[in-house]
């Protein structure tokens, strides 16, 4: 059942940092509204880039139930296409919005893979790092968020999706490489979320495989987060572009939290609140 799994998670594992521990307090899991300041994400992109859009943005999720706003400034497109830039345009972006929606009160998380992004975003209020190379990318941000005690969300990344592998022991190889990255700097593990990436250097088969046996990574012992929103796995099932996908994004957030996911990551927060809130409801019934 959500509910009883939701519950399970505050007890079982590493005692959890304060900041997450008060995210997870809530019987079913706790909602992440994507809020991405940049021009080419895939879904969104270029909607809030002005600072009062951003913030608009910020406070309507809130509104609607976001428990945590988390900011990336930098595409991390999973479909390819995505084109790098320099931590100083990163932070440029960054620099207007940030202060503002820390100041609505509610636990900003910072979706960066460079430790001196992460570092500039820490220093105006971020309290909770997200990298999507889960601390295998840059090897300055296993120390930065060691030293800054702050919960990081360490996902699972691939250079390329091979269809040959199997995905769920990769994705263990990977999050046992990243724990053993993390104890050698210091970070408790209470600390620590984690994230199969859905959609990130995988098939839509292996996305689907990861969403329908993400109970298997509960063995780790550590709190796990979903992103499932809008991404292309969806329109292998259903031919849909990401603006068509708000079905099947809920359907797989929904099937996450009955897996065992705590946090889900979405675009959506209304309407993925509401879906939680319901099937939490409805579980519990029986």
């Amino acid at each position: 059942m959500i509910a009883a799994m939701s519950r399970s998670g505050l007890t079982a594992g590493p005692v959890l940092h304060p900041v997450l521990r008060a995210i997870l307090s809530k019987p079913q899991p706790a909602v992440m509204g994507a809020l991405n300041v940049t021009p080419d994400s895939f879904f969104d992109g270029g909607q809030f880039m002005a600072p009062e859009s951003a913030l608009a943005q910020a406070q309507r999720m809130i509104v609607e139930g976001a428990d945590i706003i988390d900011i990336g400034a930098e595409s991390t497109r999973p479909y390819g296409g995505m084109q790098p830039i320099s931590a100083e345009l990163e932070m440029e972006r960054l620099r207007p919005i940030l202060a503002g929606v820390v100041a609505l009160g509610v636990p900003v998380s910072i979706d960066s893979m460079k430790a001196d992004v992460t570092s500039f975003a820490l220093d105006a209020g971020a309290l909770i790092a997200n990298d999507v190379w889960g601390l295998q990318g840059d090897p300055a941000m296993a120390a930065l968020v060691a030293a800054r005690n702050v919960p990081v969300i360490v996902m699972h990344n691939r250079d390329r999706a091979d269809p040959a592998i199997d995905i769920m022991k990769d994705i263990s190889a990977f999050f046992t490489r990243s724990l053993a990255i993390a104890d050698g700097a210091g970070l408790p593990p209470g600390n620590i979320v984690l994230d199969p990436g859905i959609g990130f250097g995988k098939t839509a088969e292996q996305s689907m495989i990861a969403l329908a046996r993400l109970d298997e990574l509960r063995a780790f012992g550590l709190p796990l987060l979903v992103g499932a929103s809008r991404k292309s796995f969806v329109a292998s099932v259903t031919p849909s572009e990401p603006q068509q996908r708000l079905g099947g994004s809920i359907a797989a957030h929904v099937i996450a939290a009955r897996n065992g996911a705590r946090i889900i990551r979405t675009h959506d927060v209304a309407e993925t609140a509401q879906a939680l809130r319901i099937a939490a409801a409805i579980e519990d019934k029986r």
